[in-house]
């Protein structure tokens, strides 16, 4: 019995490796999230590949790099393990604010769902935005920061926009309404600057090399394929 035993554990021994890169092959990363005091990552955090992106919420630029970089990103690159991507909000004025707000609010773990939900309708809310009455307007830029980004959001229907993740008007509202969390936001974009001068939406870090002069999907694509096989 002592044999058989000791041989039946050598044989299991044998197995593990097997086990352990069959796992490994077949995981995941979509679904590895982590805060970075900075932002939002999704990925192995040991990729060989660790890309930030800058984003505003209000630049088409950022809308069209999200619908076009997508598929073979989450699923190339962040899906097998290749490449972590970090999202990190720029404020270039108050409806990327009150956007930023919005889909910081919530389970940190489907951040990336409402991120991906307010770049997919930004055609929608911009064209609302751009439809304004002078009176919504001033309704933005008066009473408390918290108001001023409740009256954005009705306005934009940024509400509606979060039903489908379970995030009700009132927990929208609270978001809204935080202060500390505003000034987190701001201050963090504010900072940018200080770390890498980034000058335009969507900027690019590789490694944290800034990618001078990326702006877009069709730029920073080659970029990646020359890191990761």
């Amino acid at each position: 019995m002592k044999v058989k035993f000791e041989f039946a554990a050598l044989l299991l021994a044998s197995l593990w490796p097997l086990a352990a890169m069959a796992q490994s092959a077949t995981a995941d990363w979509n679904q590895t999230y982590a805060e970075t005091g900075k932002g939002h990552r999704v990925g192995d955090p040991n990729a060989p590949l660790q890309l930030i992106e800058f984003v505003s919420y209000t630049c088409p630029h950022c809308a069209q790099y999200a619908q076009e970089s997508e598929g073979e990103l989450r699923l190339g690159y962040v899906g097998e393990g290749k490449a972590a991507v970090e999202v990190r909000h720029v404020i270039r004025n108050q409806i990327d604010l009150a956007a930023a707000l919005v889909t910081e609010c919530g389970p940190p773990e489907r951040f990336f769902d409402r991120h991906r939900a307010m770049l997919r309708t930004q055609p929608t809310w911009i064209a609302a935005a751009q439809a304004t009455t002078p009176a919504q307007r001033t309704r933005w830029s008066t009473g408390t920061m918290g108001q001023q980004m409740q009256a954005i959001s009705n306005d934009l229907g940024f509400d509606e926009l979060m039903e489908p993740f379970g995030i009700d008007s009132v927990q929208i509202s609270r978001c809204l309404a935080d202060n500390a969390k505003t000034q987190t936001i701001y201050e963090a974009s504010a900072a940018i600057g200080e770390e890498f001068p980034v000058t335009g939406t969507p900027s690019f870090v590789i490694n944290n090399v800034l990618q001078d002069g990326v702006h877009s999907w069709a730029g920073l694509q080659p970029l990646l394929g020359s890191i990761t096989p």
